[in-house]
C-alpha cells in the first residue's frame, strides 16, 4: 500500500510523463522513493474534465517490473491507447490523471461457475478472464463507476477479452481477481487524493 504522499507522486509522475510524451518536452522526470523500485502492477487512466468521460487506460497488469517502470509505461501508452484517437497537446489542460496500483492476480477456484460471485467483491475486486490467447481486464474501480452488480461484472470482463460475456460460464475459462489502490487528480494539475472504491475521495 502506498501512503498518500507516495500516491500524490505516482499522479504527478504520471502527468509528467504524458505531458513530456505529448508535447515533446525534455524537461527531467521528478525523482520517485525507493518504494517505487519494488515490483508491481499499474494503470495509468485518462479522463477527459470536467466531463470524466474515459480518454485512455493502458497498464502493466502483473509485477514483472519496478513500479516507477510499470507507470511509464502504462502513462506513455495511454495517450496513444487503441481505442480513442492519440492524445494531443491541446488536451493536456483538459484531462485529469489516475494512477491504480495493483496486487498480484490470483485465480479463484469455482467448483461451479456459480461459486464466482461468491468470491468476488464489488468496490474490493478487480478482475481478469483468460481463455486460451484471449485476456481482459476491467479494475476494481470499473463496476463501481458503471454500476454493475458481480454478474455484469464477468459478464462484461469476458466480452472485454473478446469473448461472449457468458464465457465464465465455460470450464476453460479461469478467473482471477486483483486489488487496486487508486489515487486521482480532483481537476487537471490540482489536488490528488485516494479515491475510495465505493465512489467518494478520501
Amino acid at each position: 500500500m502506498l501512503t498518500l504522499e507516495e500516491g500524490k507522486k505516482a499522479v504527478t509522475y504520471a502527468r509528467a510523463v504524458i505531458e513530456q510524451s505529448v508535447c515533446s518536452s525534455t524537461s527531467p522526470l521528478s525523482e520517485l522513493p525507493t518504494s517505487f523500485s519494488e515490483e508491481h502492477g499499474a494503470f495509468v487512466t485518462i479522463h477527459t474534465y470536467p466531463a470524466r468521460n474515459l480518454r485512455g487506460c493502458i497498464g502493466i497488469p502483473l509485477p514483472v517490473m519496478s513500479l516507477q517502470d510499470a507507470i511509464t509505461e502504462g502513462a506513455k501508452s495511454a495517450t496513444r491507447d487503441p481505442r480513442f484517437p492519440p492524445l494531443q497537446e491541446s488536451e493536456i489542460d483538459t484531462i485529469v490523471i489516475e494512477v491504480t496500483i495493483l496486487t498480484s492476480p490470483e485465480e479463484i477456484t469455482a467448483h461451479v461457475p456459480q461459486d464466482y460471485l461468491n468470491e468476488i467483491e464489488i468496490g474490493r475486486d478487480g478482475l481478469i478472464v483468460e481463455q486460451g490467447f484471449f485476456k481482459g481486464l476491467l479494475l476494481p474501480q470499473v463496476p463501481i463507476e458503471q454500476g454493475w452488480d458481480k454478474e455484469e461484472f464477468l459478464s462484461h470482463t469476458c466480452m472485454k477479452a473478446g469473448l461472449p460475456p457468458d464465457a465464465w460460464f465455460e470450464k476453460t475459462t479461469k478467473i482471477l481477481k486483483f486489488n487496486g489502490q487508486v489515487f486521482t487528480e480532483l481537476q487537471p494539475r490540482g489536488e490528488i487524493k485516494e479515491k475510495k472504491l465505493d465512489g467518494y475521495d478520501s
